[in-house]
């Protein structure tokens, strides 16, 4: 790495400081409001720097709503929830026209995607037609109405919430739309020292309202900086490394998983690796991508990308095994 490299990183880190400064600030009025889940915040907040959708799954009840309504608060942006539900219709979702029957014409209702932060409240109790009305804005970032197209707000984010497949009226969500969420992050109950503090925080003064931490602009600047986070070819030959061997387990020495992976992970997934690599050094200060910040993140980016073939099921496999499997085995530059 010659001086002039050195220089340029060492810019780049001055301002990813200032940045990660106003991160840690959101973290910390959100934490207010959500006590315990700091791993669900941080990667939310990774979500929001790296532009990448988010999907939360858990049981009911672990704060999962909370936590997407406090983000939206703390930085100010328009927010709307959608309940996803078995009789919901893409029109619910995205508009529709409508007939003013005094002028003969149809004018557009807009529906409550047209937001900043979508909270998709358990997106696998919609039916197929909704799913797709809402992937074409989570890949496109537009919507169709009618023969017109309308485009989304550059801060457009789907936050979804998901209960267990294994879950009375839930569907699994199609192979294509869960490729869309960079991330998908499961949620554990709170330790008993965590509910002890929800508890006397809801009986008591009731739950803390995030207050504004920071402007839809200071994020979009604050994705500007992400975008310009140094990672050193090493690091991202370790990342096509990783992503190659859901494709090629055999080929990359891990002999033993070959035959539980169906489908591997796509090109996808290692464009949002580093982007949320990049975005998961910027909330540790850092100007530059560590392996460190590649393993941080990479099962959230990762496991929900597998398809596991019928044997990994008959033997109870599940995708977070095989990819430890494959981090495990991959040098680490």
């Amino acid at each position: 790495m010659n001086s002039a490299t050195k220089v340029d990183i060492q810019a780049i880190t001055e301002k990813v400081k200032r940045e990660a400064g106003m991160i840690q600030k959101i973290l910390e009025e959100v934490g207010r409001s959500v006590v315990g889940q700091k791993n669900m915040l941080e990667k939310l907040m990774i979500g929001v720097l790296a532009d990448g959708h988010v999907l939360l799954e858990g049981v009911p009840g672990l704060a999962k709503t909370t936590a997407v309504k406090a983000v939206a608060n703390a930085i100010n942006c328009a927010f709307n929830r959608i309940q996803f539900t078995p009789d919901l219709l893409p029109a619910d979702l995205i508009g529709t026209l409508v007939f003013n029957p005094k002028t003969g014409d149809f004018h557009v209702k807009r529906g409550p995607i047209f937001a900043n932060i979508i909270l998709a409240d358990e997106i696998n109790r919609a039916p197929s037609k909704v799913q797709s009305a809402l992937l074409e804005a989570m890949q496109e970032k537009h919507v169709t109405i009618g023969d017109t197209t309308y485009n989304l707000s550059p801060l457009f984010l789907v936050l979804a919430t998901q209960n267990p497949v294994e879950q009375e009226g839930t569907y699994p969500l199609p192979e294509a739309q869960v490729d869309r969420f960079m991330l998908k992050v499961t949620l554990t109950y709170p330790t008993k020292e965590e509910e002890k503090a929800i508890v006397n925080m809801v009986s008591g003064a009731g739950l803390h309202t995030a207050q504004k931490m920071a402007t839809e602009e200071d994020i979009l600047r604050a994705r500007k900086t992400v975008g310009e986070v140094f990672m050193d070819d090493k690091i991202m030959d370790y990342i096509i490394n990783l992503v190659a061997a859901t494709r090629d387990p055999a080929g990359h020495g891990i002999k033993d998983v070959a035959g539980l992976i169906e489908y591997g992970a796509s090109p996808r997934t290692s464009i949002s690796l580093a982007k949320a690599s990049k975005a998961h050094a910027l909330i540790r200060g850092r100007g530059y991508v560590t392996p460190e910040d590649v393993k941080s993140i990479g099962m959230d980016v990762m496991k929900h990308r597998l398809i596991l073939s019928y044997e990994a099921e008959a033997e109870e496999v599940k995708a977070e095994n095989i990819v430890q499997r494959i981090f495990d085995s991959i040098e680490v530059p």
